[in-house]
């Protein structure tokens, strides 16, 4: 396989914001900045599920990213779910998956997290993958082993083709809107260690693109970006205001 560089990535995760006015005046601002240019990163926007299909109808060179997918897929008598199936079916081609957010709120366990991951594949949906160790797992040494483990889960229901439909996402979870951020070292150090591993593990090592997200926002984008193992972020509360997304995706496509 010949060599490549991965593909730079800013993603904003508005989570559970904004009402939708707002959010079509938001995603207006970031469609303007970034449409005739030629920038040398990938932006996307993950938008609460009620938007979805309205944002991914704009036809926008903009991927549109679900916040999470059913345990089940396909239709059937499922109320109130989102399956991959439906999401490819409405033009939507990347999910996030293991955001800690919907691991400790929302009891997404390992099972239920590789079943979410075999349905994205199986639908044919890119996945951003979310690892990330809390605060007391760090303090106690056991950082590395956490993410490794989070990777192991991945890896174990993943062929070798399916990871090249996949991005990894390192959030610190003691660093999600908290407006904490690891040191671009240390958060430099984790994603060398995710390489590592992808490194022993895949053929796609080198093309996987590696993101950083917790409390990202325009006074730590140009460090973070000048990691050479970091590839992109992951945004949450930054990417609500317009200006602030928009000098972090500058600060990733000049990297």
């Amino acid at each position: 396989m010949e060599k490549t560089s991965p593909k730079k990535w800013v993603i904003g995760n508005w989570k559970l914001n904004p009402y939708f006015q707002d959010a079509q005046a938001l995603f207006q601002s970031i469609t303007q900045h970034i449409e005739g240019q030629s920038l040398d990163c990938q932006v996307a926007i993950a938008p609460p599920t009620a938007y979805l299909a309205f944002f991914s109808a704009q036809n926008l060179p903009l991927p549109i990213v679900a916040q999470d997918i059913s345990i089940v897929n396909g239709t059937g008598a499922y109320t109130g779910e989102i399956s991959a199936d439906l999401l490819k079916h409405a033009n939507v081609n990347y999910t996030l998956i293991g955001h800690s957010e919907r691991r400790e709120l929302f009891g997404d366990h390992v099972e239920r997290l590789q079943q979410k991951i075999k349905n994205a594949i199986g639908s044919g949906l890119h996945i951003i993958y979310c690892v990330g160790e809390s605060l007391e797992q760090r303090e106690a040494g056991h950082a590395k082993d956490i993410v490794i483990q989070q990777l192991q889960e991945l890896k174990a229901v993943l062929s070798e083709d399916d990871w090249q439909n996949v991005i990894i996402a390192y959030e610190p979870i003691w660093a999600i809107g908290t407006g904490k951020t690891a040191l671009p070292q240390d958060a430099q150090d984790m994603h060398a260690t995710i390489r590592s591993y992808l490194q022993d593990h895949t053929t796609w090592a080198n093309r996987i693109s590696l993101l950083y997200g917790g409390s990202v926002k325009p006074e730590n984008a140009v460090e973070l970006a000048a990691c050479t193992d970091i590839d992109g972020a992951l945004v949450g509360g930054a990417s609500l205001d317009a200006s602030s997304f928009i000098s972090i995706i500058q600060a990733f496509a000049q990297k």
